[in-house]
């Protein structure tokens, strides 16, 4: 990542936040230091996980791979203070955006009202293509975050036809993409690296089965100091933000 004047600090006066990323591992691949801050300020942070990860272990069959993954997120979610952590069922490795994706998304807004939606990056990140599914549920989560207070898109869930009757919500004051070559805003996340790493090692059987050779809580380290530099301290977390 180039070097260049120091981010703007990420806005913290905010209540609740929603997470929405296709994978199991996705928010513990840089996002998580930054949960783990949010939370110890009392702040809520929910997870939806598009997929079960199903696809992500190539030795094993994706029935065996998904329920693992399933556990492995919660057990992962649970080290930064997340409590709430919520799968829907596209199929993982081929994630088709579109109106079904959008819909799914649009309705876990309107049901948990969240100050701060985060994704990922729709675009191909600092260190080369990102993943169509990535690609997919970054871009679906910017529209969904529209659609959710527009009382004329996805009517259904508004009249109670498949959710009880929910009403629009207005209320996602900024989206906050990772993974991206334009960050906007910094975390400073030094005293949280710790549980950081630890989130990401309860993803024991998938970083088990993974290929290559490098130590991953030393790749996480490694990013953070990097970003670290573009926020003026240890370790960061960094963010391209839209203001809703």
């Amino acid at each position: 990542m180039a070097q260049g004047p120091k981010l703007e600090a990420l806005p913290e006066d905010w209540t609740r936040a929603l997470a929405v990323v296709a994978h199991p591992d996705d928010l513990e691949y840089g996002a998580s230091g930054a949960i783990a801050r949010w939370t110890a300020q009392g702040k809520e942070v929910i997870y939806l996980i598009v997929t079960k990860g199903e696809a992500g272990i190539d030795s094993l069959p994706p029935e065996e791979t998904g329920p693992i993954r399933v556990q492995e997120e919660r057990n992962s979610a649970r080290v930064v203070g997340v409590e709430t952590v919520e799968f829907l069922a596209h199929q993982d490795g081929v994630i088709e955006g579109g109106l079904p994706l959008r819909q799914d998304i649009t309705l876990a807004i309107r049901r948990h009202r969240p100050d701060v939606v985060i994704t990922m990056s729709y675009e191909d990140g600092p260190r080369g293509p990102s993943s169509a599914d990535h690609r997919a549920v970054g871009l679906a989560v910017v529209d969904a975050a529209r659609d959710a207070g527009n009382r004329w898109v996805f009517t259904d869930q508004l009249t109670g036809q498949i959710s009880g009757g929910l009403e629009p919500w207005n209320g996602v004051q900024m989206l906050c993409l990772t993974n991206v070559s334009n960050p906007t805003h910094g975390v400073d996340v030094t005293g949280y690296m710790d549980k950081a790493v630890a989130s990401l090692m309860e993803h024991r059987v998938y970083l088990s089965n993974l290929s290559r050779q490098e130590d991953p809580s030393d790749m996480l380290r490694s990013q953070a100091e990097e970003r670290g530099k573009l926020v003026g301290c240890k370790y960061a977390v960094v963010f391209q933000v839209m203001n809703m």
